[in-house]
């Protein structure tokens, strides 16, 4: 078992060693913990991993820094995150070169036909074998060859990149799960379906870890797929003896069309598994697009896409590949991210303009909490991941877990270096009645205590880092009990799930929100309860062949605005309880989407950056009217606003079957406005029924984060070169990238300079020279703004 080490960059989780490699961490949208880690950004390299991963599963950490570069790095943006490559893991991409009689497996972008590259690579390469051709999404090859066959690509005009696809063995250490069943408490998937509809005859794409087709819910409904790590016909998970075991892809297949013991939203869906995510979990961007294309070509109606980075921007490479599949005639949902509760947190591809972007919802639920009757003072409990239930019935009195005197009381923990499960364990053998653990810093802390075949049989939550030190003083001045009450929780949005807005274009995001949190649903052996927004996606991807079977006829557009229009947002008097950038259009209604009578194209009002002194914008509404009568629309106007007058159309006639569009113009006096983003609802009526619709738009500036992204790594095939990407949220004249001593703090120098840079993603190359002495650095990236502005955010650079 690795043990937790903190390196004092809040919510950062770094990895050192192989290669000169530094990158934004791309992850899946799932919140399954290991025990002592925590990093509420989903954190993998090279680039995508699945759900179960979040808070920091699988991830080790590098030896403990000093404090004061522990202090540096706690200084990073917020908005940021940043990662290096593990020594750890042999993974995707960042692997040490194969042996030269070992065949290695690679997929390359290209320029022109793939289809006449095939032909050529054929003809004057025959020991480079051509694996797949993708054409859809964008132009590749799938390759396989020996490493001194392969180096021919570099000089190969029309080869553009190349990215490694291979797996490896990864370190030993891994959570095991704690099983559960259909019967137990948790929600169920088949709890969503309110219709008479199967999802039968639809076809589900789930690009994720593979699945376990072999599962006795699923075989059924398993009609193949494809596996674009190995690049064979196999879509298994990954199995113990092949690397870092997976279960991911069976749980989000098993919500959205599990059929037996336990039942999926769609439980006649047909189900086509795509494996773009290996062992651990972990895969590149390029193995997802492989995967959506393999998908696009299989027919599929809808696909499901449960994994996520962390770049806050509409234009990365994956969402684009997103909007382009939707383009050919492809439902895609996907996954928030569970980056919460931060402002800018939804990453790509949910970033999409095209897809369906899905946050995690809570149910109602009693939750507990600890009471110090003399200072009349409350403790918030947040059970970890595998813990029982915390239903103490008497007070019980609190003492530091690390005394001997623990039999029926409460072993308070501060988290460290000794991992959850081995904390717990230590209290249930000494006879406690229950465990808290409190977090070393600031913010939220979500972890597991699951034990595999030795599970811990007492309670344990954790508390904020504020409950623990009051706790601690109080401890230095005599006994202290604590009572267990319970407040009842209304439903929300889940803290984890990630916020929008997106940079750069605006959008709204997420769109909708689905249930997230205690999911049971099926995994390798048996069922698994899981949170987060990947268990939240693909009950919207079930809620898609529900609607898409009930009308075959209904475009994407059509199916995603009877979602949208019908769904119902957390409400407090009638009124939506929560921003839109938090939950969208609200929680999804299946049945109310089935038999919707209006719908709403795209309903979301995003009107983009107001910069000039009186500006407007406009957003035409398309609302169609699939009743049997004549249907009426009004807006409600909203109360007057310094700064902001609304335009609306008069009151709306359609005719059953037909459509009309609503313009809603809104012109903004932007000096009688604060700067920043501005969101609020406005709401269409018919008759008795009251849509409310979200608005958002940027006052001058928005304060996003500026810099959302930075990759170094080597290119393949070609020695003492290196290849960077830097992604802006902002026109900026010049990006830097500073070395600096991470001990003396002191300037090193400089590593890169880019000048006018792309508002989006920037690439390019930089030789072993530019580089400079290998060794660890703090790297300092800062883009000045055009107007004059500039920001900065820090990570740690191993250099090899």
């Amino acid at each position: 078992m690795v043990k937790d080490t903190w390196v004092g960059w809040k919510y950062r989780l770094y990895r050192v060693g192989i290669g000169r490699r530094a990158e934004v961490s791309l992850g899946a949208c799932g919140n399954q913990q290991e025990s002592g880690k925590i990093a509420r950004s989903p954190l993998t390299s090279p680039t995508l991993l699945p759900a179960d991963m979040e808070d920091g599963i699988f991830t080790p950490y590098p030896p403990k820094l000093s404090r004061k570069r522990s202090l540096a790095m706690h200084r990073c943006t917020a908005g940021v995150i940043f990662i290096l490559s593990a020594i750890f893991f042999a993974l995707p991409g960042i692997h040490a070169a194969p042996k030269d009689s070992e065949a290695q497996s690679i997929i390359v972008e290209v320029e022109g036909d793939p289809w006449e590259h095939k032909e050529y690579l054929e003809s004057y390469h025959p020991m480079i074998e051509v694996v797949e051709v993708y054409e859809q999404l964008f132009g590749g090859l799938a390759l396989r060859g020996r490493p001194e066959k392969l180096e021919v690509l570099n000089e190969l005009e029309f080869v553009t990149s190349l990215h490694q696809v291979r797996t490896y063995e990864a370190a030993p250490d891994q959570m095991s799960a704690v099983m559960a069943e259909p019967g137990e408490e948790g929600v169920l998937p088949s709890s969503l379906n309110d219709t008479s509809y199967t999802g039968k005859g639809i076809k589900v794409g789930v690009v994720d870890t593979g699945i376990d087709y072999n599962h006795p819910d699923l075989a059924a409904n398993y009609r193949g797929g494809y596996d674009l790590v190995d690049l064979d016909d196999d879509p298994m998970e990954t199995v113990a003896g092949e690397g870092i075991p997976t279960v991911h892809g069976t749980h989000v297949a098993g919500i959205i069309a599990a059929d037996g013991v336990m039942k999926g939203v769609a439980p006649d869906a047909e189900i086509y598994a795509y494996r773009a995510l290996g062992p651990g979990g972990r895969g590149t961007s390029i193995q997802v697009i492989a995967a959506m294309e393999q998908a696009v070509k299989d027919g599929v109606d809808i696909m499901n896409l449960s994994l996520g980075n962390t770049v806050n921007g509409p234009d990365y490479p994956t969402s684009m590949a997103v909007n382009r599949a939707s383009e050919l005639g492809v439902a895609v949902v996907l996954a928030n991210g569970n980056n919460g509760p931060g402002d800018w947190t939804v990453g790509s591809p949910a970033t999409a303009s095209g897809a369906l972007g899905v946050g995690a919802s809570s149910p109602e639920r009693k939750q507990p909490f600890l009471y110090h009757f003399p200072s009349d003072t409350t403790i918030p409990l947040a059970a970890m991941h595998g813990s029982v239930p915390w239903q103490l019935e008497r007070a019980a009195q609190v003492v530091r877990g690390d005394g001997e005197a623990l039999t029926g009381k409460i072993a308070l923990f501060q988290r460290g270096e000794v991992p959850f499960y081995e904390m717990a364990k230590h209290a249930e053998e000494a006879g406690a009645a229950g465990v808290i653990i409190y977090n070393h810093e600031d913010g939220p802390l979500n972890g597991s205590v699951d034990g595999g075949n030795d599970p811990i049989t007492i309670p344990v939550a954790s508390i904020a880092r504020e409950a623990g030190l009051w706790l601690e003083e109080q401890l230095q001045q005599g006994p202290v009990r604590l009572e267990t009450n319970y407040m009842d929780m209304e439903k929300a949005v889940a803290e984890f799930s990630s916020r929008g807005p997106v940079t750069v274009n605006w959008d709204i995001k997420p769109d909708v929100i689905a249930p997230g949190t205690e999911i049971i649903s099926t995994v390798p052996d048996g069922y698994q309860q899981l949170q987060g927004t990947s268990m939240a996606a693909p009950h919207v991807t079930g809620a898609l062949a529900l609607l898409k079977e009930a009308h075959p006829d209904w475009s994407n557009e059509q199916l995603f605005g009877a979602l949208m229009t019908t769904a119902l947002p957390l409400e407090e008097d009638g009124k939506p309880s929560e921003k839109a950038t938090i939950q969208g259009m609200g929680e999804i209604r299946p049945k109310e989407a089935v038999e919707a009578e209006t719908i709403i194209h795209d309903p979301m009002i995003s009107l983009g950056t107001m910069a000039g002194y009186r500006e407007s914008a406009t957003k035409v509404l398309k609302v169609e009217n699939h009743g049997s009568k004549p249907k009426t629309y009004t807006f409600d106007i909203p109360r007057k606003q310094r700064g902001l007058t609304w335009e609306f159309p008069t009151t709306v006639e359609v005719a059953p079957g037909e459509s009309a569009e609503l313009p809603v113009k809104l012109v903004v006096n932007s000096q009688q406005l604060e700067e920043g983003v501005h969101q609020g609802w406005i709401t269409l009526m018919e008759e008795e029924q009251r849509i409310h619709l979200p608005y958002l738009f940027v006052n001058q500036q928005a304060g996003q984060p500026k810099v959302m992204g930075f990759e170094l790594e080597p290119r393949m095939f070609e020695d003492d070169m290196y290849e960077y990407h830097l992604y802006l949220t902002e026109k900026a004249v010049l990006a830097e990238v500073d070395l600096y001593d991470p001990d003396t703090l002191m300037y090193e120098r400089n590593l890169l300079r880019v000048e006018e840079p792309e508002t989006g993603q920037n690439e390019g190359k930089l030789t072993g020279e530019d580089l400079g002495p290998p060794g660890y650095y703090i790297a300092v990236i800062t883009a000045y703004l055009e107007n004059g502005e500039q920001e900065s955010v820090e990570l740690l650079l191993h250099l090899e």
